[in-house]
């Protein structure tokens, strides 16, 4: 169904109300009305409800009122939130009660403690998930400000979140590496053809983070990119995370006792602050159970369960993951989750979002691996964890699973298949990589044969070159959209100037 679609005006209020903040002393800024500083978002949207997310300039009550009208008549508002220096002015509610497959329109406004003035109203919009059969639609991509690429305004900042925008999708995944904490950035950067990259900086991207305001810091400077406001307040998204929310390559029981630039050394203490400020940040659904868990699943109508998982969090030490017997990966709560919600699925399509990709050898320094590949040869180390999951599938008879996933800074479609495989308890399958969204590109990666992946598409830098910026236009992200007469689910690689690079159809089994 066509999405009502925002005004100019509707989508930039938030940008608007940011620039005056930043430039309003904090004097006259106490004695003014409030602003809501970063726009709004919503997430993890369901048939009946989603995230809200909004911060204020000051301790305030923030007020969300929702609609099925743009006109906003007969709006319901929620009880209010008050937000304060505990979560660095931002709130995040969850409204419930929605009629499902509806557009639904809603308005932030923030109201000052002290004196009861008001903020302008911030309007944002999603369409709850659908009950029954309908069309579905939805983007992916990761890797948001990395390598020392911020907000150029000189050339239209994070521009692929307005090309995103451009399709009207059902909502927005992001893979992962959505802030990069590890990514101080340069007022300038000379670029090969001579130009200048004037990146805006902010005291938190002037320096690793450490400290949790630093880590929400990253996050809210790319809520300033006018981009990704607007993309925010139109798309709900489902966020995930990998490394560089915290530093590149982290592990839990890592030391940093060789980087400089960092006074604290505990991966332990920086994670748990970035895990604090990426929950506080982004419009997910929290479990009381495990608060900090990023790993969930997200139903989207009979068509499409999506399972976020957690390649990071449960993880053992980066070694050379040649170890013959099982290393930790996914780790034994969530592997079991993740068997327990696929099995129960009766959704057409499951798709894995998964955080790094599977048969790509990303490494960490010269020795180590990051992910679960490790070289040609039997399962090692991590690759059990994934060997796990893949042979669970294939024994439950599960059909119709896709993984989704970014990290590589390139775009790629591999299929995999056991008689490519060294393993070969599985059914073959799909796997699509996208990115960058706004960071350096780089590429190709070598590949490892345990699960048999072979390359139908890929695009990356020419050989010898690397980190190259968003300006020469290698900036990725995939299109999913899935039929609802037929169940045929149709995937497209495109670039941030909206052109097709190559997409494929996929019937889906019937059992």
């Amino acid at each position: 169904m066509p999405r009502i679609s925002f005004t100019r005006r509707q989508a930039l209020l938030g940008y608007a109300a940011l620039g005056t903040s930043l430039a309003m002393p904090s004097l006259s800024r106490a004695k003014s009305r409030p602003i809501i500083t970063h726009g709004v978002m919503s997430g993890d949207v369901a048939h009946n409800g989603a995230m809200i997310w909004g911060r204020a300039d000051r301790e305030a009550k923030m007020l969300v009122e929702w609609a099925t009208t743009e006109s906003m008549s007969n709006a319901q508002a929620v009880p209010a939130l008050a937000v304060g220096t505990p979560t660095d002015y931002t709130g995040k509610m969850a409204l419930t009660g929605l009629p499902s497959d509806q557009d639904i329109f809603y308005r932030v406004t923030m109201t000052d403690l002290a004196d009861g003035t008001m903020s302008e109203p911030t309007l944002g919009q999603f369409r709850t998930a659908p009950m029954g059969n309908r069309d579905v639609s939805f983007v992916w991509s990761g890797d948001t400000a990395g390598q020392g690429w911020g907000i150029d305004e000189d050339r239209g900042g994070m521009t692929t979140y307005a090309t995103m925008l451009g399709h009207n999708p059902d909502f927005f995944l992001h893979s992962g590496d959505t802030v990069y904490a590890d990514g101080p950035l340069k007022e300038e950067v000379e670029l090969e053809d001579g130009t200048i990259w004037k990146n805006i900086v902010t005291p938190a991207k002037s320096k690793v983070a450490e400290t949790l305001d630093e880590f929400r810091g990253q996050h809210l400077y790319n809520y300033m990119d006018r981009n990704v406001q607007a993309f925010n307040a139109a798309v709900p998204m489902i966020s995930q995370w990998d490394d560089h929310e915290v530093t590149n390559n982290w592990y839990p029981n890592e030391v940093l006792a060789s980087d400089d630039r960092y006074a604290v050394k505990s991966m332990q203490t920086l994670s748990a602050r970035a895990a604090h400020a990426f929950h506080e940040m982004m419009p997910t659904r929290q479990n009381l159970a495990e608060p900090m868990r990023v790993y969930r699943k997200v139903s989207y109508g009979p068509l499409l369960d999506i399972f976020v998982i957690d390649m990071r969090t449960y993880r053992g030490d980066n070694t050379a993951n040649t170890e013959t017997e099982a290393t930790p990966f996914l780790g034994a709560e969530q592997l079991a989750w993740l068997k327990r919600e696929m099995v129960n699925s009766t959704a057409t399509w499951k798709v894995i979002a998964s955080d790094m990709p599977i048969g790509m050898m990303v490494r960490d320094g010269d020795t180590n691996m990051e992910n679960g590949a490790n070289g040609d040869g039997p399962v090692l180390g991590r690759e059990h964890d994934i060997a796990a999951v893949l042979s669970f599938i294939k024994t439950a008879e599960i059909a119709n699973t896709v993984w989704l996933t970014a990290d590589v800074h390139y775009t790629a479609a591999h299929h995999y298949s056991p008689d490519r495989a060294v393993f070969q308890e599985f059914d073959p399958f799909w796997e699509f990589v996208s990115g960058p969204l706004h960071a350096g590109t780089f590429g190709p990666s070598s590949y490892d044969n345990t699960f048999g992946p072979e390359v139908r598409f890929a695009k990356h830098p020419e050989d010898g070159k690397a980190n190259l910026p968003p300006s020469d236009g290698l900036q990725f992200f995939g299109k999913v959209d899935i039929a609802a007469d037929t169940g045929v689910m149709t995937v497209r690689l495109m670039d941030s100037a909206d052109v097709e690079l190559w997409s494929v159809e996929l019937e889906p089994k019937v059992v």
